[in-house]
């Protein structure tokens, strides 16, 4: 469910949802919930912490939740027709050779400091986002130059042809903001404070770092997309780690979504009045990482072990339709997904202690320590590390598997000290916009220093490969699927830097009075409020 998307998209997904599409039915309106009209509040329980980077240009984490609903960017990816649509532009053009678009934006838009959204707001705001570098910045690589033609017209010059308009739907580095909201003042400091300078629905009220009612938004009342009719005018975030938790504070009508649940509670909810649910396939898999670089890990021999001895279909069982079986790095819908028979793993015990032995550990050998870092709060996470401590545990290798909150994890991955870092790192990933290549790029292309190249891997030959992939993508359709092959059957299978176990899929419970919510894939775990409709 997206913002304005194209006529009819809204009403058709709305329809969708509470026609009970992927099991989005609602039984009944028993249960309490919250107050409908202007006073509507909509608060959302996720099990991490929402906000590690409050700055438009370098937000690369969860803080997505919140962002998509304070800044917007050019365009807005549409999973009905799979193409981008309109957001803050309504409408651009490219030229011939692909090298040259026009976006043409919405009149009268304002930003939240009451500045107006205009062409030289927009060039602005790329080009800081392209000057400072960090989190998804990559993803302007292709632009030369900005210009801003006249008020409301933006032209993009670009140094080889590349699908700016799906480009401009990111969910992070695509946002559009005031770049003047700090004055004189440093904007990145001005930002971090909880400060914003969207031109979304909502802006900012409170931020309480580390508390559970994190952060408060609360309707900005000159939106461009109007107020007319109920509208939520409070969105609330959560952070509610115990699933039971989130659980029960639905069932008592405090709060209206939740993430996720177990597959045992998301079953309970399917069943339960006054509750929605819905199900759906989604661009987001689980990444095993392994630190190629550092620890006993450094060994091939071991990262294959490992792999080898996770039990793909015991965790696929276990999550109850949580989750589907890997085929590669990429999930299926968007292009690089590996279909061929046998690409899905399974587990193989006497492989992994073949290898084990090789290197000197295993049965009869020298145990093996290793630590893993995962998610508090994430039961799927949970399954995975408790079915790879038991297996390797019979292998004779000891595995300290830690739940951490998520910056805890993130901070100790990047640790400078090669000696602090972690020999496993499990992690989501989705893609930055509809197209694999974010996958490729952040999480195993080398950098310095470490973001989300959690495997620190260093291999020129996959750096090079990886860089070629945006003009593969758009001059040679055919070369990139294989691009994308090759590259996966390296990192999974030769350098074994990666396992995959699954992809996820999406369960969520909402109460029965929320209407015309569903997931856009290109957008994970967001929820577009200003779209629903709160009743009675």
């Amino acid at each position: 469910m997206r913002r304005f998307l194209v006529p009819g998209v809204l009403g058709l997904m709305a329809a969708l949802a509470l026609a009970g599409c992927g099991g989005g039915e609602v039984r009944g309106t028993s249960m309490p919930g919250p107050p409908t009209g202007n006073q509507a509040t909509f608060v959302y329980l996720q099990n991490v912490d929402v906000v590690t980077d409050w700055d438009p240009a370098t937000s690369y984490s969860n803080e997505l939740v919140a962002m998509q609903n304070i800044y917007e960017s050019l365009t807005v990816y549409n999973p009905l027709t799979r193409r981008a649509g309109p957001r803050l532009a309504e409408r651009w053009q490219s030229s011939p050779d692909g090298k040259t678009w026009t976006f043409t934006l919405r009149p009268g838009m304002r930003f939240h400091t009451g500045r107006p959204v205009d062409a030289a707001a927009v060039k602005a705001s790329i080009e800081r986002t392209r000057k400072l570098g960090q989190g998804a910045a990559y993803i302007w690589d292709a632009v030369r130059g900005i210009t801003a033609k006249d008020t409301l017209t933006v032209e993009f010059r670009l140094k080889y042809p590349a699908p700016i308009d799906l480009v401009a739907s990111a969910d992070y580095a695509a946002y559009i903001y005031d770049t003047q909201a700090a004055g004189s003042g440093d904007l990145g400091k001005w930002f971090q404070r909880g400060r914003d300078a969207g031109s979304g629905p909502y802006t900012v009220a409170s931020w309480q770092k580390g508390k559970e009612k994190e952060l408060v938004l609360r309707a900005f009342g000159s939106y461009w997309g109007g107020w007319e009719g109920p509208h939520y005018q409070n969105v609330e975030f959560r952070v509610t780690p115990d699933l039971n938790t989130s659980w029960q504070l639905l069932l008592r009508g405090e709060a209206s979504f939740v993430q996720r649940l177990t597959p045992e509670l998301f079953q309970k909810a399917r069943g339960t009045a006054g509750v929605r649910t819905l199900q759906v396939p989604s661009f987001q898999n689980l990444l095993v990482l392994f630190n190629t670089a550092s620890g006993p890990l450094a060994d091939v021999r071991l990262r294959k072990a490992v792999q080898k001895a996770i039990d793909y279909d015991g965790i696929l069982t276990a999550l109850k339709g949580a989750g589907t079986g890997a085929t590669g790095l990429v999930p299926g819908g968007l292009l690089g997904h590996v279909t061929a028979a046998g690409a899905q793993p399974h587990q193989d015990l006497a492989g992994a202690a073949e290898l084990l032995t090789q290197a000197g550990y295993g049965p009869g050998g020298k145990p093996l320590r290793l630590t893993m870092t995962y998610a508090q709060g994430d039961d799927d996470e949970q399954v995975l590390a408790t079915l790879l401590t038991n297996a390797l545990a019979g292998l004779n290798v000891q595995v300290d598997a830690r739940a951490m909150q998520w910056n805890a994890q993130w901070d100790r991955g990047k640790a400078s000290d090669p000696a602090r870092r972690q020999d496993i790192f499990v992690m989501y990933w989705w893609p930055d916009y509809a197209d694999a290549y974010s996958w490729f790029r952040n999480v195993f292309h080398s950098a310095t220093p470490v973001s989300f190249n959690l495997t620190y891997l260093e291999n020129r030959d996959i750096d090079s490969r990886i860089d070629a992939l945006p003009s593969l993508l758009a001059t040679d359709r055919g070369a990139a699927e294989k691009a994308y092959a090759y590259l996966q059957s390296a990192l999974i299978g030769k350098e074994a830097a990666v396992a995959v176990p699954w992809v996820s899929n999406y369960q969520r419970a909402y109460l029965g009075n929320v209407q015309g919510f569903t997931d856009n894939p290109a957008y994970p775990n967001v929820v577009f409020v200003h779209d629903l409709i709160p009743s009675g």
